[in-house]
Parts: C-alpha cells; sequence; structure tokens
C-alpha cells in the first residue's frame, strides 16, 4: 500500500504533499529535517492523507495534487465543501482514483 499525504508547517502553515509506502517513518524524516525541501519548514503535522493500492496509482494522484486542479481540489477537501473522493470520483485526468481509505 502506499499513501498520498499531505503535511502542514506548524511553523509556516503551508502545505506539502508527497506519497510514501510508511507514513509513520516519513513523517518522522520530515519532522527530523531529513528532507531537504522541508528542513526549514519543520515541525509538521498530518493533515489529509489517501491510501492507494500501488505506487503507480499513489504517484499519479501526488503529480495531480501538486498541480492548479489538484490544489483546488484538495483546498475543497479539506475545507470539508467537497467529499472525497471527489464528486465526480476521478483523479483530474479522466482515470478514475483507487482511495481505499482516506482521513482529514
Amino acid at each position: 500500500m502506499y499513501i498520498v499525504y499531505v503535511l502542514r508547517s506548524l511553523k509556516d502553515k503551508k502545505h506539502y504533499t508527497g506519497y510514501t509506502s510508511n507514513i509513520e517513518q516519513r513523517l518522522d524524516e520530515h519532522n527530523a529535517g531529513k528532507t531537504k525541501s522541508t528542513r526549514n519548514r519543520r515541525p509538521f503535522e498530518l493533515l489529509y492523507k489517501e491510501v492507494y493500492k500501488n505506487e503507480e496509482e499513489a504517484k499519479k494522484r501526488e503529480k495531480f495534487l501538486k498541480s492548479g486542479k489538484g490544489r483546488e481540489e484538495l483546498k475543497k477537501i479539506l475545507s470539508g465543501a467537497v467529499p472525497h473522493p471527489p464528486a465526480a470520483g476521478k483523479s483530474g485526468k479522466g482515470e478514475k482514483t483507487r482511495c481505499i481509505s482516506c482521513m482529514y
């Protein structure tokens, strides 16, 4: 299983989106400063996650959530305006998402 996750920096309140097969370990790595791109924005809290059956699906979803439309969708999901999976049930490129479970 692979997890697409969104972290929120407690320092600057900005979000970071990624994917991993071990969310606890990855969050620890972010908070320990082992990730160059987030090192100066620690600490982080897990804000949202989606679980996928394989790495390919998770990678596609991460890429979409980092796009303009994906950021808009994520903003709606996090605000509660759109339940997840989104009403269209798509990741933004026409394919259906394979989210097993979600956490807000």
